[in-house]
């Protein structure tokens, strides 16, 4: 991490580039594998997991290795049917996922709160994405608990559940919604994101 901190909990108000500069993992702007366009006939079950965690999982033994798992997250597919796969060009393997296959640890705001704000979110695999039109926030609420549940769309299908610190953290954030006020949000890109209901 550089040196100037751009954790949204202070004052600092800096520009969208510069931020992604700051806190991107990856310099380089190496792109993703182009799993979308992958099509395998062969796909098997090695009984690999994801756990609500965010932890991987291998016949029943944890991956340990960061390097591998940031690796599998480069080629992970969830389809429209919502199966998740690690896929190849010659084959797919099947993903069993507990809730989310990421999780995101940390959220940054850049530019003046409200509107005209962004906010990028840092997964434990290493990705940064920016909420906006194209990656919604959405927030399910159990009915009988009455617990949120926040996710990030990260790419394609694949969602980031909010670790319990960045949802505070969002939730500090909050302002209520322009349009009624009976609900609280978050805005990033133009967009506003409802959390849950002012009270």
């Amino acid at each position: 991490m550089a040196e100037r901190d751009v954790n949204s909990k202070y004052d600092t108000v800096i520009s969208l580039e510069e931020l992604l500069k700051e806190i991107s993992p990856d310099p380089s702007g190496r792109k993703l594998p182009p799993v979308e366009k992958w099509s395998p006939e062969r796909s098997t079950d090695i009984d690999m997991e994801i756990k609500s965690d965010g932890s991987w999982w291998h016949e029943g033994s944890r991956i340990n290795r960061k390097k591998l798992v940031r690796l599998f997250s480069t080629i992970l597919r969830r389809d429209e049917d919502g199966s998740t796969w690690l896929v190849t060009p010659y084959e797919k393997v099947v993903v069993h996922v507990e809730d989310a296959p990421f999780v995101a640890v940390r959220v940054d705001r850049a530019g003046e709160p409200g509107p005209d704000q962004s906010l990028a979110f840092s997964t434990s695999v290493g990705d940064v994405v920016v909420a906006g039109p194209d990656n919604p926030i959405r927030v399910e609420t159990d009915p009988e608990t009455g617990e949120p549940s926040p996710y990030v769309l990260v790419r394609g299908r694949l969602e980031a559940k909010l670790a319990r610190p960045v949802f505070y953290e969002l939730a500090g954030m909050a302002v209520p919604d322009p349009e009624d006020g009976e609900t609280l949000g978050v805005w990033s890109k133009g967009v506003f994101f409802p959390l849950g209901a002012a009270e």
